[in-house]
């Protein structure tokens, strides 16, 4: 995983190659994004737009320029009337439902979209290019509903939010409070755009939704991987279990590299000299014996996604494209997100299987018919109060209620293309919905880790009180210290939701997402 830029460090919009944790630094507010002062580039971006203007008064027919929108493309605009068009083109997409956006996925877009138009070939302005810089760096964030898109012409309506606060209309989050993009844009100095021909189409017509959101799935995917790595040896050691299940030479004859990593770091972790494991039992429920090859499809397939992701970040998707070193107009289909949608559809499907792993595994620390030794739903009451006590119970259900929505959200978006726009749009990729699931999944699966980090100091805090002679490898101990420092024993029943919301802001800081990195270099 790519490691977030420094507070101080500047990520450079020029054409070149934006990776995913550059977004990610954007995102968080650790990078400041400023445009390339390289003569070139400059004048690359230049090119396309003075050939868009020469083709205008020679009378040139260019889609969305002097034309309708969709199916509208028919429909040929007055030339007194061109100028008008492009904010008739947000203004008739302001249409969307749902939450908005939060400030992280705001300022990803806003990225995503810069470095898109930046490629040089969408025929926008410098004024455009630094007004999104502007954005970025004053922290003015247009209100973005998140519901509305097909992902075909790109994300249009969530999109048509950001044209029109770059021309002063509509509200955004600014400086801790909501108001009118107008007020934010006068009070740091900078005036509405008024759009050239094709840049509201520039703006709206492409992936950067999408795109955006999938740069923050990948990275909370990857911590996800890592983190149930880790529980899952914490409950191999609670449970008693069989550490021969992650032999080396046991992987070397499946050789998936996700899932030999995954084997690798478990291996370690119980890397002791006295490893937990009953001589009794030959073979451990599939939920321990089968974790690395559960969580290495999860870690094989990351590197793939991560392909698909940035490409698709470091191309330009609206349509037409205005090539101004050829003096060509290209018309095609570059807005059309199935990659990201493959993608997402994809994650989705093995994060919601982790999810699923570590509900099995919680099932087994808790019940006795299972947990060889441990007491009922882990509770550390002991004594007559154990009777009035209940421990993991709830915490269980609630597990499995977590984890059976993000099953059920595993259903392929793309396979939901629906015809829109008077069939123009007969075939769309539904990659902004795919994204929006995906990250709903990953919540719902971080709130069972959640869980699962409460199980796992429990379990391990139970397993050393009933064997004084157990050996915690340095990392587990380590791992297991910090859950002690951060949660209480549950001996005597206490609600939980606090303690949850804690571990999840914990995840969501990034506490556990680099558990592996220094055995993995």
């Amino acid at each position: 995983m790519m490691a977030a830029a420094s507070p101080s460090s500047t990520v450079v919009f020029d054409g070149q190659h934006l990776g995913i944790g550059e977004v990610l630094a954007l995102s968080r507010q650790q990078a400041q994004a400023r445009l390339s002062e390289a003569p070139a580039f400059r004048a690359r971006i230049q090119r396309g737009a003075d050939f868009l203007d020469r083709l205008l008064r020679e009378d040139g027919v260019i889609y969305g320029v002097t034309t309708g929108y969709g199916d509208s493309c028919t429909v040929s605009i007055p030339a007194d009337l061109v100028p008008e068009l492009p904010h008739h083109l947000y203004t008739y997409h302001g249409c969307g439902l749902g939450q908005f956006l939060s400030p992280e996925e705001t300022r990803a877009v806003l990225a995503v979209r810069l470095a898109s138009l930046c490629q040089g070939v969408s025929g926008v302005s410098w004024a455009l290019l630094t007004q999104l810089e502007q954005l970025l760096q004053h922290d003015i964030l247009p209100l973005i509903p998140s519901e509305g898109s097909v992902g075909a012409s790109g994300d249009l309506t969530p999109l048509s939010y950001v044209a029109a606060v770059l021309c002063g209309e509509r509200e955004v989050w600014f400086r801790g409070q909501r108001c009118a993009a107008s007020q934010a844009l006068r009070e740091v100095g900078l005036t509405p755009l008024r759009l050239r021909p094709k840049e509201g189409l520039a703006i709206m017509n492409g992936t950067a939704v999408m795109t955006a959101l999938a740069c923050l799935a990948w990275q909370r995917a990857h911590a996800v991987a890592a983190l149930a790595t880790r529980l899952t040896a914490c409950n191999v050691v609670a449970s008693a279990g069989n550490a021969h299940h992650f032999d080396e030479r046991l992987f070397a004859v499946k050789p998936h590299a996700g899932q030999q990593q995954v084997a690798q770091r478990i291996r370690q972790d119980l890397a002791s000299p006295r490893p937990a494991r009953n001589e009794q039992r030959l073979q451990d429920r599939y939920s321990l014996r089968c974790a690395p090859h559960v969580i290495g499809v999860l870690a094989d397939a990351l590197p793939f996604f991560q392909q698909l992701i940035e490409n698709e970040l470091n191309s330009a998707n609206d349509n037409p494209i205005i090539d101004g070193d050829s003096e060509q107009v290209l018309h095609g289909g570059h807005f059309y997100g199935g990659h990201i949608a493959f993608a997402m559809d994809s994650l989705k499907n093995a994060v919601a299987n982790v999810a699923d792993l570590m509900d099995r595994q919680l099932s087994l620390l808790v019940d006795t018919r299972y947990n060889h030794g441990l007491p009922s739903n882990l509770s550390g009451a002991q004594g007559p109060r154990a009777a009035i006590n209940h421990g993991l119970k709830a915490l269980q259900i609630s597990v499995s209620a977590w984890t059976a929505e993000a099953l059920k959200l595993t259903l392929p978006a793309s396979v939901f293309s629906r015809s829109t726009e008077c069939h123009n749009q007969d075939k769309v990729s539904m990659g902004t919905i795919a994204a929006r699931d995906a990250l709903r999944v990953l919540t719902l699966t971080e709130q069972v880790l959640a869980a699962m980090l409460i199980a796992a100091r429990q379990g391990l805090s139970l397993r050393q009180r009933m064997d004084a002679r157990l050996q915690l490898t340095p990392a587990l101990q380590g791992f297991h210290a910090d859950l002690c420092e951060r949660l209480a024993l549950v001996d005597e029943d206490r609600a939980l939701d606090a303690d949850l919301l804690r571990l999840m802001q914990a995840q969501h800081q990034g506490q556990w997402a680099h558990l592996y990195e220094e055995s993995a270099s």
